[in-house]
């Protein structure tokens, strides 16, 4: 008898013995779990599941670490020569630490902004690179550091006798350096806290990846490295502190419990799992429902051993294994839907099993849920299924269904005859990361933190659209490829299947179709109802590359090549060190080098929009086929349909070709937010059964409101504090709604002082106010850091905020201030805004790290007469 033969008797006898003991006999004590309803997500309910098997082996634990109490522990400096220069970092031993400093001596310009990155590694022994894949840090970090990434092989290409050199002809000369080491663009390295504390990181370096044409992609790993770095920043200085750095073996992530729950991705999609080692089984009690069917998406760790995946049932009647499969691949998720209906009404043991010649194999059972069919086919009597729809940047302008001047949403436009369009809907800031971040949680991104950086996570304490519905029962999914409306912001807490990127042989030019097809597959394999899902395709986003039949409806062959060449001749150019420094918006920089270049503005902008629309164009047409599906599968009376954006023009770019397309282009001291190309978006809501139909509305609203009026629409409990409001009073016509002013705000922290700066804006019927937010400033106090995502240039001149006034009936666009005209107003609204600023400031204290926060009794009173809390 083989072992693996062994393994299964001894697992078959252990499942036989607890079958004997369990419900069957009437003797359990473990709930039955129920899927009449809503879909039943068994990876939250590990706690009533008996496991059997699933040791760890002990290989799992093996690591190799190097600590720095004594000194540097054989880690050293890198630094590229010509063309690219990169400057070694300053390396010392310190306080028990690597002590790794980073300033001016390590910035560089790249695509017009000032980036800091410094390199180390350590030599190690020849390893197998399918054994190791896990880099643990433990740092403290003080100073504008804020990322840090592995990677490894950096001297592949090399001499051995050079210590710290990558040389010149190893390095492609149109390329960043670090896009020749294995690894560096491919692993998500982690945001750093620069707090001085002392926080352990953990890294994955996909090692696994091999690319044959390359020799860093095979044999043995010889080098361990961590690219530290911070974002474009006036001020580059700062250190990290390295306690110790860890390379796991691979598996040692796992190695803590025999079984555990955690987001696991494969290809990008991301899923919460549970996670055993083979030999292994978890049963449970379970009511079978109608039309039953467990679906599943199966991976394993390690692709040298194969993993076999079963379905037990076990009842009065016997045991029925009703799925086997083999995965012999560990890099995808491999979707399967169970059939289970031919034991519909009927308590029994459910029974999920791993087997392995090799023990101790990771296996992951992805998002397995048990669903039915609903007991009622009244669709006022069940929970609707919800899709929010974002085409991000997609500005409202520039659709057909807003009269914009070319076709350019046909299916938007036939769409809004079956649901409710809002004219005037505004997103909450300018770019997708705050803006999402605020509609998936009805709270402005002050409350959540403002942005630091590329990291920034939305506080637990904020649960997003995707927790909500999925903690009331609802399949959840999310399909982007815009790591901005990804994981960075934590937007994957409670999703079943989570995709923020691109996978083999998708493009984000055209995601919504490939989107699409994501989101059938997945109905195709978890067809239980309800369900929520978020779309954000990125077709719109530059650059924009359109595709049949839309390429070439604005803008022919030639007037495109000769765009391409202007944009190469652009790179070409380089970036300004003023840009860099902030002293002169991005939108300004573009303009500076097609004037140094003697390209004609008009004609580039042009095209650069007639681009636009072809993609919005596509966007539009692939939308319109979504829906055809959704009536066609039965499934459009029973469903929400919310399409909006998250922003409107520019996307992906500062060259906002809209306002480059006045003459005389507006001055770099006028704009706002609220400007009509930026923040103003579509918003249509289709409810079948729910909203009346073909209904239009003039009053100006914010995507804060968003998540409240889905809540509301689904029939769930309103949010406890939100600074949105539901917008289905208003959409059903309630003569009892009150109009508010729409709340639009931009913000970051200073990476000194953690202060906020930006604006927060207004708009209020016919005027729309501005207000700079600029911390007070004191003798000896460090200079304010100026944002560098900021889209118009600071109009703070005389170092005091200011507040610029629009009248928006006439200039929509924020072309030319009216302060002068408007004193009074000018007066009022610096008020209105301060206090407002005020209360946005007192509820970001009630989320801010580390527990909740005591506010005053004027505080709470303010943030109720707002309606924020309730």
């Amino acid at each position: 008898m083989t072992t693996a033969q062994r393994q299964r008797l001894l697992l078959a006898a252990a499942i036989l013995t607890g079958t004997a003991a369990s419900g069957c006999g009437g003797r359990d004590a473990r709930p039955v779990l129920k899927a009449d309803n809503t879909p039943l997500h068994l990876e939250g309910h590990l706690a009533d599941a008996v496991i059997e098997g699933s040791e760890v082996p002990p290989v799992d634990r093996e690591t190799i670490e190097w600590t720095f109490a004594t000194g540097l522990a054989a880690w050293r400096p890198l630094h590229a020569s010509a063309p690219h220069q990169y400057a070694a970092p300053v390396m010392r031993h310190e306080a028990g630490a690597l002590r790794v400093e980073i300033g001016a001596r390590n910035r560089f310009l790249w695509d017009g902004r000032s980036i800091t990155r410094a390199l180390l590694y350590a030599p190690v022994p020849d390893l197998d690179r399918a054994d190791w894949g896990g880099l643990v840090v433990r740092a403290r970090v003080a100073g504008n550091v804020r990322i840090i990434h592995p990677f490894y092989n950096v001297r592949a290409n090399a001499p051995r006798d050079d210590p710290l050199r990558l040389r010149a002809d190893s390095v492609g000369r149109s390329i960043p350096f670090w896009a020749t080491i294995p690894t560096l663009n491919h692993s998500r390295g982690v945001s750093l806290a620069r707090d001085s504390t002392l926080q352990t990181y953990r890294m994955v370096i996909p090692l696994n990846t091999p690319n044959p044409s390359d020799p860093q992609w095979i044999g043995p790993i010889r080098e361990i490295g961590l690219v530290v770095g911070s974002g474009a920043s006036d001020n580059p200085d700062g250190r990290i502190d390295l306690l110790s750095v860890t390379l796991e073996r691979r598996g040692a992530e796992f190695a803590d419990s025999a079984t555990g729950s955690r987001d696991i991705d494969r290809e990008g999609v991301l899923r919460p799992a549970f996670y055993t080692h083979a030999p292994s089984s978890l049963r449970w009690r379970v009511r079978v429902p109608e039309g039953a069917q467990l679906g599943v998406a199966l991976a394993t760790h390690d692709p040298r051993s194969p993993v076999t995946f079963s379905v037990m049932v076990s009842s009065h009647s016997g045991d029925t294994t009703v799925f086997r499969e083999t995965v012999t691949d560990g890099a995808t998720w491999h979707e399967r839907a169970v059939d289970l209906s031919a034991f519909a009404g009927r308590t029994v043991e459910l029974a999920l099993g791993t087997e392995s010649a090799r023990p101790g194999q990771i296996a992951f059972w992805g998002s397995p849920i048990l669903s039915g069919t609903p007991r009622t086919s009244a669709n006022r009597s069940r929970p609707p299924n919800v899709i929010v729809y974002v085409i991000d940047g997609g500005g409202a302008d520039l659709m057909s269904l807003y009269g914009y001047n070319r076709r350019t949403t046909p299916n938007l436009e036939r769409l809004a005859a079956e649901g409710v369009v809002f004219d005037r809907a505004h997103s909450n800031a300018a770019w997708t990361k705050p803006s999402t971040a605020s509609f998936m949680t009805g709270l402005q991104h002050s409350a959540l933190g403002g942005y630091r950086d590329w990291g920034d996570q939305i506080p637990e304490a904020a649960p997003t659209m995707g927790q909500r519905f999925h903690q009331a029962g609802y399949q959840t999914a999310h399909f982007t490829f815009h790591p901005n409306a990804g994981r960075g912001s934590a937007l994957n807490r409670g999703v079943d299947r989570f995709q923020d990127s691109e996978r083999p042989g998708q493009g984000r030019n055209e995601s919504s179709r490939f989107l699409n097809t994501e989101f059938w597959s997945w109905r195709a394999v978890f067809r239980g109802s309800p369900y929520w899902a978020h779309f954000q395709v990125t077709d719109v986003h530059e650059p924009q590359i359109p595709v049949a039949p839309f390429r070439g409806l604005f803008v022919s062959e030639a007037q495109w090549a000769r765009w391409n060449e202007w944009r190469r001749e652009m790179g070409r150019v380089g970036g300004s060190e003023r840009a860099a420094r902030g002293e002169m918006s991005l939108a300004a920089h573009h303009r500076e080098r097609l004037v140094r270049l003697g390209i004609d503005r008009i004609a580039f902008y042009n095209t650069q929009r007639g681009l636009y629309d072809e993609s919005m164009a596509h966007a539009d047409h692939q939308l319109g086929r979504l829906v055809e599906r959704l009536k066609a599968a039965g499934e459009w009376d029973n469903t929400i349909l919310i399409v909006t954006a998250d922003h409107g023009h520019p996307a992906g770019s500062h060259t906002r070709f809209g306002r480059e397309l006045f003459d005389p282009v507006p001055a770099e001291t006028e704009g706002a937010f609220f400007d009509s190309y930026r923040t103003r978006v579509p918003l249509v809501v289709v409810a079948p059964g729910r909203l009346p139909a073909g209904v239009r509305i003039r009053e100006p609203v914010s995507l804060v409101d968003l998540l409240p009026t889905v809540l509301d629409l689904a029939g769930l409990p309103p949010l406890e504090r939100t600074q949105g409001r539901s917008l289905v009073p208003l959409m059903r016509g309630d003569p009892g709604w009150e109009t508010r002013p729409v709340i639009l705000e931009q913000v970051e922290r200073d990476v000194r002082t953690d202060e906020f700066t930006g604006h927060i804006e207004m708009i209020d019927g016919r005027w729309g106010a501005s207000l700079e937010i600029w911390p007070e400033r004191g003798p000896g106090d460090p200079p304010v850091q100026p944002s560098r995502w900021e889209a118009k240039a600071r109009f703070h001149v005389d170092g005091q905020p200011r507040l610029l006034l629009y009248d928006l009936w006439e200039d929509p666009f924020t072309r030319q201030n009216v302060n002068a005209r408007h004193p009074e107003l000018v007066e009022r609204y610096t008020r209105l805004l301060e206090a407002q600023w005020r209360a946005h400031l007192a509820m970001a204290a009630l989320y801010e790290p580390g527990g909740q926060v005591q506010l005053s009794a004027a505080q709470l009173e303010t943030l109720r007469a707002l309606g924020y809390i309730r």
